[in-house]
């Protein structure tokens, strides 16, 4: 078609309905065309659901206590979903299963759902969601292709409103004209920013942060695809993690600070015991590691200002459960830094990370003011990473790699290892690391052709996961636990360039 290129097509599926996803490049459109395609329903059905629905709000009345309680709000789902499957079949006896399924699916996203929106949710390409007014078309961030404009938009303000009250319901939130502006962080994960009108003066809006049902792994990093670090880069992380060494991931909004940091913990031996602390649960473990991980989450205060739980209380009550590793979501005030670097010199392996975009910054942001951390507690520090995100090609890379050296001098020094460069899009290895194998030398008693040698070693079994495909947060998490507890055949597989045996 001229003017118009389809990029990708793919399908989406939630609750039993299916929906057609094509992204489309639009010469009149200045972002690519995520065009969802719903299923036909004519005006006959939806007379019979119109009707179903006015049944099923007499029969399942919602209370708040319902909406608030996961497991409660499941076991109603379920019972609406079987009651409104036995009334579609008796109203429309001829309807063939699968068609039933698809329309008791929409009924229930319309009735305790977001619409078309819990479509877009179902699809793990999207990162963030934006209604920026009714009668705007919805934004969607998509992992491949960045921001892109929707063919759908909501009916009106008021459903923006109904919507936006309906999520916050969930987690005893409120939204109206006197509390116009509304931060939730929905059990799922899922964060939730919602304004009404005149606060934002285009009209309603919801903007949702998805989180990650299937988050990448430091494969996905390494693939062509991505091409976020390169395989050394990676191994040198693996390393890092393996040996307990602390590492800070600094970076822009939106650069993949948070994947990088969830990619590498995924590297955890799984004998050792985790402790995450975040704003908006994020982190993603797969199964080998999530036995003896606690994953923590702060909790706003309620409308009297009451029951507030904060970063740095998780952070001090964190210490007291014998963790191995402390994972941070961010640290963004000085008491939170001086916890996590007192975290570290106490003799836990901390991962966090820190919005900056150098490693100059990350130095300035925590040596000045208002954080002031000392430098000698700064050099309990090993690994600093910076992301970078490229808004107009939609890429992220990691800037610079860098370790903290320990010194005399009265200012942090760091050793750069690894930058990228932009106009040719390659990696290159700066200097040869001095501290990390210092500390690895000291703490294990490898010398340096040994370290040289775990670290050839990780890139040819990260360079046989990505030619096997293996990238899936579960398989990465076999392959580790193979790794640590015998890693004779998982090497054997690796040198004959075959799959693992069974």
């Amino acid at each position: 078609m001229e003017g118009k290129k389809l990029i990708e097509k793919y399908t989406v599926e939630s609750d039993g309905v299916t929906a057609g996803v094509a992204i489309w490049n639009v010469l009149s459109e200045n972002v690519p065309v995520y065009d969802l395609t719903m299923p036909e329903i004519g005006p006959a059905t939806e007379a019979v659901m119109g009707e179903v629905i006015d049944e099923l709000c007499k029969v399942f009345p919602l209370e708040i206590e319902d909406v608030r309680d996961p497991k409660k709000l499941e076991a109603i789902k379920q019972g609406m979903l079987t009651h409104t499957k036995e009334a579609v079949k008796k109203m429309l006896p001829n309807l063939e299963e699968e068609k039933v399924t698809m329309i008791s699916g929409i009924m229930l996203h319309r009735m305790i759902g977001l619409g078309f929106i819990e479509l877009i949710l179902a699809d793990n390409n999207i990162e963030e969601l934006a209604v920026n007014a009714a009668h705007l078309p919805v934004h969607v961030y998509h992992k491949k292709y960045g921001w892109c404009q929707t063919t759908k938009s909501l009916g009106s303000e008021e459903e923006t409103l109904n919507f936006s009250s309906q999520i916050g319901r969930k987690v005893g939130r409120e939204i109206n004209s006197l509390h116009p502006i509304m931060d939730a962080h929905l059990i799922t994960g899922d964060r939730v920013a919602s304004t009404l009108f005149p606060i934002t003066t285009a009209g309603n809006t919801i903007t949702i942060r998805r989180f990650s049902r299937n988050p990448w792994t430091i494969v996905h990093l390494i693939s062509p695809e991505y091409h976020t670090l390169s395989v050394e880069m990676a191994a040198l992380l693996w390393l890092a993690l393996q040996y307990e060494l602390n590492i800070l991931v600094a970076g822009g909004t939106a650069s993949g600070k948070t994947s990088i940091l969830n990619a590498i913990s995924i590297l955890t031996p799984p004998s050792h015991r985790i402790i995450s602390i975040e704003d908006t649960r994020e982190i993603t473990l797969p199964k080998e590691l999530s036995n003896n991980w606690v994953p923590m989450t702060t909790r706003n205060a309620n409308p009297e200002g009451q029951g507030e739980v904060s970063m740095l209380d998780l952070m001090v009550s964190s210490l007291r459960m014998r963790p191995d590793r402390i994972i941070v979501g961010e640290v963004r005030r000085r008491e939170q830094a001086e916890t996590l670097f007192e975290a570290m010199h106490t003799g836990h392996s901390v991962y966090t990370t820190l919005h900056a975009d150098t490693v100059e910054q990350v130095k300035r942001r925590l040596v000045e003011a208002p954080m002031s951390i000392p430098k000698t507690e700064l050099e309990a520090l090993h690994l600093i990473l910076v992301q970078f995100r490229d808004r107009r090609k939609g890429s992220r890379r990691t800037l610079e790699m860098a370790e903290v050296l320990r010194g005399g001098k009265d200012y942090l020094e760091t050793n750069l290892l690894f930058r990228w460069h932009p106009r040719d899009d390659k990696f290159e290895k700066v200097n040869a690391s001095i501290r990390l194998f210092e500390d690895l030398n000291l703490h294990t008693g490898m010398t340096g052709q040994e370290i040289l040698h775990d670290i050839k070693e990780k890139q040819a079994i990260l360079e046989w996961m990505l030619a096997q495909n293996i990238k899936d947060i579960g398989d990465v998490g076999k392959v580790m636990r193979i790794y640590y507890k015998d890693k004779t055949p998982l090497l054997e597989a690796v040198k004959n360039k075959k799959p693992l045996p069974s």
